[in-house]
């Protein structure tokens, strides 16, 4: 989905919890939500949205005609499809920025007057929420551009003959593909960027602190972790963490070290950078596919953890 444009054709708050929100000329957005409105609070879930469409895609299903705020949506708008959306994409304009958290909702049931009328209800597959990471004013009639995540991994080989062109990077190469293949099957959009740098440790560090300050979400190194005297990737990737994950390479080391013992002198590491997640991989093909077992299952939820978002 490329970038667009959406109207808020009308921003909605109620008083009191169970009561159907009503349209208001204006509202001001902070950490906690709308200001005003009955679930403002320091939780994912402070601004609700559904499309007009829904509204009228509901019309023409149950002939019901719902006005804006019947669904318990915060903002009504128009000119995109929620249902293609996705966690992190961001609405925006020069004075606010909106962040996706979660798409749909648990249906309320019995709870939800619009389900006791007719026994339907949209905004549980239709509506999406969003939390204010930079707050403002919004009216009716405002234009928010829709800025879709992109979601960015980096791999990195560590080899000096390899940087040196005298051998292809076989597992570098390894690595970009089955983080294309998984990127693409969890997210709309993704890139995955590779370089081959020599086994110098201010060069690594480069590479890393550039990926933290550019909010890469995953880097993956290969190469270097061994116990030779040019092998620095898990040492340097140290310098810059701030929380190691020890149980991905524990459990790598315990499940593949029984059958090969030089599976156990690997130095590897994972943990975060900033809400960068960076692994340090062996730099041998069979290797690489061993620790992306255990690391792939991991990752989606890893990176939305970062975020703030406990995603099952």
């Amino acid at each position: 989905m490329k970038h667009s444009r959406i109207t808020v054709t009308h921003v909605n708050i109620s008083l009191k919890k169970g009561t159907i929100k009503q349209p208001v000329q204006e509202a001001v957005l902070d950490s906690h939500g709308l200001q005003g409105n009955a679930r403002e609070g320091p939780w994912h879930r402070q601004v609700s949205m559904i499309a007009q469409q829904s509204l009228d895609g509901f019309y023409h299903k149950t002939g019901r005609r719902v006005q804006p705020g019947e669904f318990a949506e915060n903002l009504t708008i128009g000119g995109l499809d929620l249902t293609r959306v996705q966690l992190l994409d961001r609405f925006v304009n020069q004075d606010l920025v909106l962040e996706v958290t979660q798409r749909g909702k648990k249906c309320h049931g019995d709870d939800c007057a619009i389900f006791r009328e007719v026994g339907k209800c949209a905004m549980p597959e239709e509506g999406i929420f969003t939390r204010v990471v930079k707050g403002g004013t919004l009216r009716a009639g405002d234009v928010l551009d829709y800025k879709p995540k992109v979601y960015k991994a980096l791999v990195l080989t560590l080899s000096d003959r390899a940087a040196a062109g005298i051998y292809p990077d076989k597992s570098g190469e390894k690595i970009e593909k089955q983080l294309n293949n998984f990127l693409g099957a969890h997210f709309l959009h993704h890139s995955v960027e590779r370089q081959v740098i020599p086994d110098e440790q201010d060069q690594l560090l480069n590479a890393l602190q550039k990926a933290r300050s550019e909010k890469y979400d995953v880097v993956v190194t290969t190469g270097g972790t061994g116990i030779g005297r040019r092998d620095i990737a898990p040492q340097t990737a140290r310098l810059l963490m701030d929380r190691e994950i020890p149980g991905i390479m524990e459990m790598v080391r315990m499940k593949y070290g029984a059958g090969n013992p030089r599976a156990l002198l690997s130095r590897s590491v994972a943990g975060v950078m900033g809400q960068t997640l960076v692994y340090t991989l062996p730099g041998s093909s069979k290797a690489v596919d061993e620790y992306l077992q255990v690391i792939l299952p991991t990752l989606r939820h890893s990176i939305f953890m970062l975020h703030g978002l406990d995603v099952h």
